[in-house]
């Protein structure tokens, strides 16, 4: 490769019960470079789901914005995702958390019948169209199940979840700790994090063979 490859990161807020996980997104970003690869950090500017109280638990009389949030995160590197071009990107990247599947999607609510947000429709289908190599971590796989047809990921080993991603046309791999699932032919890893209860080098070493991964696609 001649150029350092650009990795798009979206990310769906600050927080792994109502935005991006913490520690999925910062070793996404630990593992990018790493690799000797560079970043931008994307979210929508959009007003989140609802906001968590992450001791209890408990819904918040508050409203915060995902963009705004994920900049905590990106230490306020970060742009609106309707401005994503997937000419600046060689790979594109979802880390996992529970705002992944209500900001960047419905998938908390509607399960397999869930819709996606434009914006994220919109930067996945580009990518996916320009044959560059995508990732996702955690839950985040079932954005690409509902984008993408016939394609393998692995959110980890719960049934249910694995059979929602059939339902949408998807194929599910059954993974452990630190693993990774890769389709080859639609150029797509995923790592199940979270998903599974994980310590916090578990997940450093599933998005390290992730970033891995997807970089070799691009040789």
């Amino acid at each position: 490769m001649g150029k350092t490859p650009s990795i798009a990161v979206i990310l769906a807020g600050c927080g792994n019960k109502d935005g991006a996980e913490i520690h999925e997104s910062t070793l996404t970003l630990w593992a990018i470079h790493r690799h000797g690869a560079n970043y931008q950090c994307y979210a929508p500017d959009r007003k989140q789901h609802h906001v968590l109280n992450h001791i209890t638990g408990e819904e918040m009389a508050e409203e915060r914005n995902v963009l705004i949030e994920a900049a905590r995160i990106a230490r306020g590197n970060i742009r609106s995702l309707a401005r994503f071009d997937e000419k600046e990107h060689d790979i594109l990247i979802i880390p996992g958390g529970f705002g992944a599947a209500k900001n960047l999607c419905t998938y908390a609510f509607d399960g397999p019948d869930c819709t996606v947000d434009e914006t994220v429709a919109r930067a996945v289908k580009a990518m996916y169209q320009a044959k560059k190599p995508i990732g996702a971590l955690c839950i985040a796989p079932v954005i690409l199940a509902r984008l993408i047809p016939d394609i393998v990921v692995t959110t980890g080993q719960d049934p249910q979840t694995a059979g929602n991603i059939q339902q949408m046309g998807g194929r599910h791999q059954q993974t452990t700790h630190g693993e990774i699932a890769v389709d080859t032919a639609n150029r797509i890893v995923t790592t199940p994090c979270y998903m599974l209860d994980a310590r916090v080098d578990q997940i450093g070493e599933g998005a390290d063979r992730l970033v891995d991964a997807l970089l070799k696609m691009l040789k």
